[in-house]
């Protein structure tokens, strides 16, 4: 058994000291909850839609190096509470820039992805590998950022590589994106009027674009690859855009084992049974798997979408 939470929160773009805080407040909050893993979401430290607007310039300014001061101080963190705690922002490595998440752990270890799937990022590069690996609490982790978990290889690999337990970290609701219902995006009047109308936010962030969405397709990854997934998202105003919380924790069986109905900054923790992911539905059909009919899926990018 391990528990573990996850968190929503609005970050204020570039403002590393004031997101470093709130890391730090929940981060506390799950230590003094017998918490052993938090998680934050994704660019938490830096904040996301405005990174779109940036010049390489002002990008490399907001960057920092894989052991730069914010996963420092993190790691630093993550060793003084005795918990691991993730968070994502812009990071540097052989003078690329990523969308990069830190998974930083008691014993000092830290685990950096580097999002596969950047799209809208210009200036920020292209991961090239998948994260999973063991932790302190005889666990296997991975990591897939937002789009990443929305192309059903990646899930599948990292299941593939023994992953028991799938960070989700995000930034997505009310976005402009391709999702073909709803209202895209959700106004920003709905966000200023909150005080007044929190049932009309609440409603939209159950909406098309926001949990219905979610409830698409991550208890179908979790389902299907026998895994638990730990979902963390945004929540308020993203610069011209509106991210819908819900932080969630789905089993192996997919159903959801905890999740914020909050409309504001949160965090919802949930224990989670590891002999539901050797029990599952999913880890019994990965068995039945014959790899030497899947060549297709290692072919060049197929055309069909345009068809």
């Amino acid at each position: 058994m391990i528990r573990v939470a996850t968190v929503q929160f609005e970050p204020r773009p570039g403002d590393k000291e004031y997101n470093l805080a709130r890391v730090e407040r929940f981060a506390r909050a799950a230590a003094e909850d017998g918490v052993q893993f938090a998680a934050l979401p994704e660019l938490c430290l830096v904040g996301n839609r405005h990174l779109t607007k940036r010049s390489a310039e002002e990008l490399r300014a907001i960057a920092e190096p894989e052991d730069g001061p914010s996963i420092t101080r993190v790691r630093k963190l993550a060793h003084q509470l005795g918990i691991g705690i993730a968070v994502g922002l812009v990071a540097e490595r052989g003078g690329l820039l990523f969308n990069a998440y830190a998974v930083c752990l008691p014993d000092g270890t830290v685990h950096i992805h580097r999002k596969l799937h950047t799209s809208g990022y210009p200036g920020i590069s292209e991961g090239d590998g998948y994260t999973v690996f063991d932790t302190p609490w005889g666990v296997r982790v991975g990591v897939l950022i937002c789009l990443d978990n929305n192309i059903v290889e990646n899930v599948r690999t990292t299941a593939v590589l023994g992953t028991q337990i799938l960070l989700a970290p995000h930034q997505t609701g009310g976005t402009h994106t391709m999702v073909p219902f709803g209202e895209n995006p959700l106004p920003s009047s709905l966000w200023e009027n909150r005080a007044e109308d929190p049932a009309a936010v609440r409603a939209a962030f159950d909406g098309p674009t926001g949990r219905d969405w979610l409830l698409r397709h991550l208890p179908t990854r979790a389902h299907d690859n026998g895994m638990f997934i730990v979902f963390s998202n945004g929540v308020g105003r993203d610069d011209d855009e509106l991210r819908t919380g819900g932080a969630m924790v789905v089993d192996p069986r997919g159903q959801i084992l905890t999740e914020s109905r909050s409309i504001e900054d949160d965090m919802v923790t949930a224990d989670l049974d590891m002999d539901l992911v050797t029990g599952s539905v999913g880890r019994w059909w990965m068995k039945a798997r014959r790899p030497e009919l899947y060549a297709s899926l290692a072919a060049a990018r197929s055309s069909a979408g345009s068809r």
